[in-house]
């Protein structure tokens, strides 16, 4: 069984599919896709020892080691240029995938889509895609076992696309769609910011900047709570 947010990655990947599943830990997302679509190839990298071999092992068990190659390697090292056409990163921090993009950002000559699932900072994730002409296509947030996890698609294209600091935060497209997990998270969200502003206000030397980028962004947060309180 794949969990569901390992199954919203896969729903994305689109036809044909070539895909390169970067942290891929037991390589279930690889080994789901490619026993239910027979021409599918994937590359699953995993930089740590231990993931490595049980990703290993799992391919060997679904029989698939014909089309899915385990590599170990850090971030976008185990593939070559246009080997893949498509990327899924999931259950990293934002800070660590944008790095992992920037670090690995001539590898994506030809990778038309990126499926990302950062647990934290999406809006950082969000800015480095727009950032590289890369165009936010879809995106969903869902509720499963107490967390809440974002997914963001984007697709590879020429003209670079605009967003406010505000939709980079919030997500474009779950701005706009703004249901229940949504509230749910940016409730939260702003019972952190309190308590980190109220923080920061106790420190002998006040960080102001910082401060206030919170109170900016708790104002965003109660514009949009309130929407569902009318």
């Amino acid at each position: 069984m794949l969990s569901k947010r390992l199954e919203k990655l896969a729903d994305y990947l689109h036809k044909p599919v070539h895909f390169a599943d970067i942290g891929s830990d037991h390589a279930y997302l690889p080994c789901y896709v490619c026993s239910r679509h027979e021409h599918a190839t994937a590359i699953a990298g995993e930089v740590n020892q231990g993931p490595f071999e049980r990703a290993k092992q799992t391919v060997g068990e679904y029989g698939l080691a014909d089309r899915i190659e385990v590599r170990k390697g850090n971030g976008l090292d185990v593939i070559k240029e246009k080997e893949v056409n498509q990327i899924t990163i999931a259950g990293m921090g934002g800070k660590l995938i944008r790095t992992i993009l920037e670090e690995g950002k001539a590898k994506l000559s030809g990778v038309s889509r990126l499926i990302l699932q950062p647990n934290i900072d999406a809006q950082i994730v969000r800015k480095w895609l727009i950032d590289h002409h890369y165009q936010i296509v879809a995106e969903e947030i869902i509720s499963e076992d107490g967390y809440i996890y974002e997914i963001i698609v984007s697709d590879y294209q020429n003209t670079p696309s605009q967003f406010s600091e505000k939709e980079l935060l919030f997500g474009p497209y779950l701005l706009q769609e703004k249901s229940e997990v949504f509230f749910n998270k940016w409730r939260n969200e702003k019972e952190k910011r309190i308590k980190l502003v109220n923080q920061m206000k106790q420190a002998t030397n006040l960080p102001v900047d910082k401060i206030k980028k919170l109170e900016t962004e708790m104002e965003w947060i109660e514009e949009v709570i309130e929407d569902v309180n009318r």
